[in-house]
This record gives C-alpha cells, sequence and structure tokens, in this order.
C-alpha cells in the first residue's frame, strides 16, 4: 500500500496533538523487519504517553507498547514474509513508532514468533498485559509459591494484568482473593475465578504498620503504594509479592521486619527490557499450560483507531476493565 493509517502524537510551537495521520513507508524508522498489523492493545503506560506525554522519547511518534501481524518484509534472516509475530516492549511506543498503526517497521532483535496455540487476536489480548500477569506468576512459582499453601492476592484486579492472572492463577488451581475498587464488577472477576473480593480500600495501609496478621502465600500487585504497603505486612512465612505495576504511586513506606521475620520476598516485575530468552519461553507458556481459559467479550474489547484518544483517556482514569483492542 502507497499509504496507511496511524495514530500520530505530534508537539508544535509547544502544544501536543494526538490524530490520526496517513502515513508511507518512507515515514517509518530504522528497523529490519516491516510488519502488516492486525492488532494493538491499549495498556496504562499507552495512556501516560498518548494523554499525558510522558515517556516520550521524541516527536512525532506513533504510541502503542504492543502490536501483532504478519511480516511484510524481512532483512533478518531470522524472519521471513508471511511470519505472524508479536512485539511488545522494548522502546515501542516510547522512542520508536508503536503499534497504532497499520503498518509498523521494528528491530529484529524484538520479535517474537507467535507462539503455537495463539492467535493473533489472542496474543494481543494478551499483549504487554497478559506478559506482565505471567512472567509475575512465573516469578511467583520459582519462588515455591504452590496452591497448597493459600490464597493469593490479586490486586487492581479489574485492569489488563489483574483480570489476566485472576484467570491464570485460578486455572492453576489456586484460590484467588481480588481487591477492586469497581463495587460493580464482582460477577465479572468471580467469572475470571476469583473466589473472594476485597474493596481496594481494606488492602490500603493508612496506619503504616510493618507486619499484620499473615494472609497471603502471594500476591501479585499492579498498584505498588500504599497497597504494595498492605501487602507486604500481610504475606505468609516466605510469601512472595511481584511489583508489576505503579497506578498507586512510586513510594513505599516499609520496614524490614517481614523480610527478616517472616523471610518474605518482594519480587520485581520488567516486562520492557525482559531479556529474550526469557520472554520467549514465557510467551510460548502464554500459548500452553498458562494460556487463560478465557478471551469472551467479558474480557475483550475490541475499537478503531477512531475511537482510541477517548480509552486512552478512560484508562488513566480506572474506567477501564479487562483489556482493549485496536483493531487496524
Amino acid at each position: 500500500m502507497d499509504t496507511f493509517q496511524a495514530m500520530v502524537l505530534d508537539k508544535v510551537n509547544g502544544q501536543t496533538k494526538l490524530e490520526i495521520k496517513h502515513l508511507s513507508m518512507d515515514d517509518l524508522p530504522d528497523g529490519e523487519v516491516t510488519i502488516r498489523v492486525a492488532y494493538s492493545s491499549v495498556n496504562f503506560k499507552d495512556g501516560i504517553v498518548s494523554i499525558q506525554n510522558q515517556l516520550v522519547e521524541s516527536y512525532p511518534l506513533v504510541p502503542g507498547i504492543d502490536l501483532a501481524g504478519t511480516i511484510i518484509n524481512s532483512t533478518d534472516d531470522r524472519f521471513k514474509t508471511g511470519d505472524e509475530v508479536i512485539v511488545t516492549s522494548y522502546k515501542l511506543g516510547t522512542g520508536h513508532f508503536g503499534g497504532f498503526s497499520e503498518i509498523a517497521r521494528v528491530p529484529a532483535d524484538w520479535v517474537v514468533p507467535l507462539p503455537n496455540g495463539l492467535t493473533l487476536k489472542e496474543a494481543m489480548i494478551l499483549g504487554t498485559a497478559g506478559f506482565t500477569a505471567a512472567l509475575s506468576i512465573q516469578r511467583l512459582e520459582e519462588n515455591d509459591l504452590d496452591p497448597s499453601q493459600g490464597p493469593v492476592l490479586v490486586a487492581g484486579a479489574t485492569g489488563g494484568v489483574g483480570s489476566i492472572a485472576v484467570n491464570i492463577l485460578a486455572k492453576r488451581g489456586y484460590e484467588v482473593v481480588a481487591s477492586t475498587g469497581k463495587t460493580n464488577e464482582e460477577d465479572y472477576l468471580r467469572g475470571l475465578g476469583a473466589t473472594q473480593i476485597l474493596n481496594r480500600n481494606e488492602i490500603i495501609d493508612t496506619e503504616q504498620i510493618p507486619m499484620r496478621e499473615e494472609k497471603w502465600a502471594g500476591a501479585i500487585d499492579p498498584v505498588g503504594g500504599k497497597t504494595l504497603q498492605y501487602i507486604v505486612s500481610t504475606l505468609k512465612y516466605g510469601g512472595s509479592v511481584a511489583t508489576c505495576g505503579l497506578t498507586g504511586g512510586i513510594e513505599v513506606s516499609t520496614t524490614v521486619l517481614p523480610y527478616i521475620s517472616r523471610g518474605v520476598n518482594w519480587l520485581g516485575i520488567d516486562s520492557v527490557e525482559c531479556p529474550m530468552q526469557k520472554r520467549l519461553k514465557v510467551w510460548n507458556r502464554l500459548g500452553d499450560d498458562l494460556k487463560p481459559t478465557t478471551f469472551n467479550e467479558e474480557l475483550v474489547n475490541e475499537i478503531s483507531l477512531k475511537e482510541l484518544p477517548g480509552v486512552l483517556a478512560d484508562i488513566l482514569e480506572g474506567k477501564v476493565r479487562g483489556r482493549t483492542l485496536v483493531k487496524l
């Protein structure tokens, strides 16, 4: 095609503007692999980039930290025309044109072959959120978490990471306790596999108590802040929390007591620079034993590029549940 559509973030005379534009192949950045994008997805980080204009390394920029599609052309022998692939993380959508575009060109070192067991659409229902959830679960289990040890808490459970984490954990036999600020989403979370629903206000540390009653064998925390403080203070002996987000803030006040008295583990989860060997392992598990049991309409909302700006604003305000796909 001579031209294609993309959502472009630009800055002119100090003012930023987000709009759909027609681009040509010459507008694309350097890279060995050119991809016809089938789907992208909307993440909290995309809202930070597109609406708050943070994390942007240069303008103009096509946002979108996820994409899945079919290779049009590759100058790297590892890939060929017609291959179905996924690209997430690295500088995609922050320092390099991303997934909110019908065509993308990326470095070959960022490309993941579509795993067996996943379609392109399913890969983007997962996207960075699903990859992060799976990486969190893998790290927890590497630190000896198993279903016999007791309940696992998932904070921010109606978000992308949280929703997928609830479903994968339930599929693997865990007792899942889901926390959310959305009081009308209990049926949704139980449908994903949660056995108990807590209001997010119940798991916020407002008193800075370093140790409370032991409750959780493990936890997945996309929230941070005072929620993480509470989680650390309530982990069972030897329990672990995998922190993978900061929607509740970046500052955490704790003490060494839970770590030296209960031997708990605070695991940092980085999906951006995750080494490719580990990245491939997690993606292949998402097509196999970590594949969620639900890709239904309850979890997924599909939109067009034209609808994207409104969703990007909504996700920053916590108005989006589950996963939103952009069909290109």
